[in-house]
């Protein structure tokens, strides 16, 4: 069986039994996240970790990824709802019902999970993909693609922000994305593997917009003449998303739009 190349970080361990395989509580100081590491270019993604009363470990990576969370007594996390797999029967579970205007606009998620220990919590994408967390400092602000959120810890706030006709027009996540802020760790998850790209400043990456599933870096969009770069516009002309260091993009393997126009090509014709 093949690996991966370095630096891609898709490890192999089974999943843990429950209270196994998480690091230490405390892993990290209170209230403040790891800094992110100095590396520029595609770099390993930690998969465990701690925050304050979770510990966390990520396995069954890149295609059925497995989020579990160990939470200590009172801790809560935040999840979308319908990504519990399982929990141990000392963890409580309600809904949160977060209704405005401009998600009902927008058709942002209306409400979210909540899950507070003690106890054991598994979740999981809605298709085969991946999940990595996002380490937030409480400094800077993230982008994330409207169905980019799983998971993430009490701290962490997200909201709808508006991209601006242009953007909203050629980046493909429409007029609003969410956007995230706060000090915590946030759980992506994605269609096919995620990949992590690191940019220094002034570096820059061009990015297929239906590839894109979190970003900290500023960007553009642009057409470029790549013979149908993107396979559903059915034409020369694709749109990219250009952006420019410092900051972190995350991107996932496959298009969820090219996976739509593949399962439609397979359906028989009503014609026939």
């Amino acid at each position: 069986m093949s690996h991966p190349p370095a630096g891609y970080g898709y490890p192999g361990q089974g999943f843990p039994q429950p209270g196994a395989g998480y690091p230490a509580p405390g892993g990290f100081p209170q209230h403040q996240a790891p800094s992110p590491q100095p590396q520029q270019g595609t770099t390993t993604i930690d998969t465990t970790g701690a925050f304050e009363g979770a510990q966390y470990r990520i396995d069954h990576r890149d295609s059925n990824s497995l989020l579990g969370l160990r939470l200590q007594p009172g801790y809560d996390i935040k999840a979308k709802p319908g990504s519990m797999v399982a929990m141990d029967p000392t963890v409580k579970l309600k809904g949160k019902l977060k209704f405005s205007f401009k998600k009902l606009v927008t058709g942002g998620e209306m409400s979210e999970s909540i899950f507070t220990g003690p106890g054991e919590v598994l979740l999981a994408p809605d298709i085969w993909g991946d999940v990595v967390p996002i380490q937030l400092d409480g400094s800077t602000p993230w982008s994330i693609g409207k169905h980019a959120f799983l998971a993430a810890t009490s701290g962490v706030t997200l909201s709808t922000k508006s991209q601006g006709f242009g953007k909203a027009l050629f980046s493909g996540e429409g007029l609003f994305v969410k956007q995230v802020t706060g000090a915590g760790i946030l759980f992506v998850q994605s269609l096919g593997a995620i990949v992590q790209r690191r940019l220094g400043n002034g570096e820059q990456w061009i990015v297929d917009n239906g590839h894109l599933v979190a970003w900290s870096a500023k960007y553009t969009v642009e057409r470029v003449d790549a013979g149908g770069f993107i396979s559903a516009s059915h034409t020369d002309e694709g749109l990219v998303c250009r952006f420019t260091g410092p900051g972190t993009v995350y991107i996932q393997t496959r298009n969820p739009d090219a996976l739509t126009g593949w399962i439609a090509e397979q359906l028989p014709s009503s014609s026939s």
